[in-house]
């Protein structure tokens, strides 16, 4: 039977999917309404190539409505030449100062364009446990939810205590393990806050989007590496093909490469550059709250106070919460609130 059960909730502007692994969220799937489409795994498009870099091996692709990735000239590629129409495949999005990655197909024709569509969210959602019933309703929000707190949360708790820290650099992903107060034997409290830290860390890298290169601080000395590699492998086997574990060094860190596939969620979540949720993000969490409410107290009128940028994101939201509730709700901006903060009341 499988440990993974999934999830979505039709949410007010959005739809979230989520995959969770005993319990536990490991993936988040976003779809926002009004989102600009974006180069996305497994898309297909029919693309121009609009400069070739031979010293970096690369192709620079026109996919047409003024989006770009990048084609790695390697086997059949290397014959390419500038202008040529071909057809490809995105192998990994884009993200923040990269360019979506694709591989070539074949030869194409006509103008750039896409070929294919991108899956719903409960067909993407579905691919990950084929045939599995889909859990919606108040479930699925709550659940969702917790996703998305853990996608924003630099510190998480390891099951009986202890802790690990994921936070994402310019050069990789920096994942620390802390013993905290857990007590007994400090050689088999550390190589069991390894080893859950080790399964958590695979989890939560999928949920966040993140991939490259991941280093990871374990706690404790003299370590099994044969053991921690084979924990290792087992917990990262759902990111294959690609995964590539290193030794483990006299300094306790435990290097690997994890392919990059999808876009980080906190950059969808908070925009780019910066590392607090982005208005539009809280407005859909304060609509949320808001159809909470009115599901608590069907007959109430709700009144809303946020701080102003948020009250400014909702409104391109606002009429899909009316769908649902009724308009019996108003969002008031409030310039003493902080942008998390949101406050609802019966009128």
């Amino acid at each position: 039977m499988s440990r993974r059960k999934l999830y979505l909730n039709d949410a007010p502007g959005e739809r979230r999917g989520v995959v969770t692994l005993g319990g536990r969220p490991e993936r988040l799937i976003l779809d926002r309404a009004g989102e600009p489409e974006t180069p996305w795994l497994g898309g297909r498009h029919v693309a121009r190539l609009a400069r070739i870099e031979r010293a970096i091996a690369s192709a620079f692709l026109d996919l047409g409505d003024g989006q770009e990735a990048l084609l790695a000239l390697s086997g059949e590629a290397k014959a390419l030449a500038e202008g040529q129409i071909v057809e490809i495949e995105i192998t990994a999005e884009a993200r923040r100062g990269k360019l979506a990655l694709a591989r070539f197909v074949g030869a194409g024709q006509g103008a750039a364009r896409a070929l294919n569509q991108r899956p719903d969210t409960a067909a993407r959602l579905q691919a990950y446990v084929p045939g599995a019933a889909i859990v919606q309703g108040r479930e699925a929000r709550d659940m969702a939810d917790r996703a998305e707190a853990e996608v924003l949360t630099v510190e998480h708790a390891l099951p009986g205590g202890g802790s690990l820290a994921i936070e994402p650099t310019r050069a990789l992903v920096a994942v620390d393990v802390d013993l905290g107060a857990r007590q007994g034997d400090a050689r088999r409290i550390a190589r069991q806050v390894n080893h859950q830290a080790l399964e958590e860390a695979a989890r939560l890298l999928r949920l966040k989007g993140l991939g490259g290169l991941v280093v990871i601080d374990l706690v404790g000395a003299g370590h099994d590496a044969a053991a921690l590699s084979t924990v290792a492998r087992q917990a990262f086997a759902p990111d294959e093909p690609g995964v590539a574990l290193g030794p483990l060094s006299r300094f306790g860190l435990l290097q690997l490469a994890i392919p990059w596939r999808v876009r980080p969620l906190a950059e969808q979540l908070c925009g780019a550059g910066v590392s607090e949720p982005a208005p539009e993000t809280l407005a859909l969490r304060l609509l949320r709250s808001l159809e909470r409410e009115a599901e608590a107290d069907r007959g109430a009128r709700l009144v809303a106070r946020c701080h102003p940028a948020v009250a400014q994101a909702s409104a391109a939201y606002s009429a899909a919460l009316s769908a649902r509730i009724g308009a019996r709700f108003e969002i008031r901006p409030d310039a003493g609130l902080a942008p998390e903060e949101m406050e609802i009341s019966p009128q």
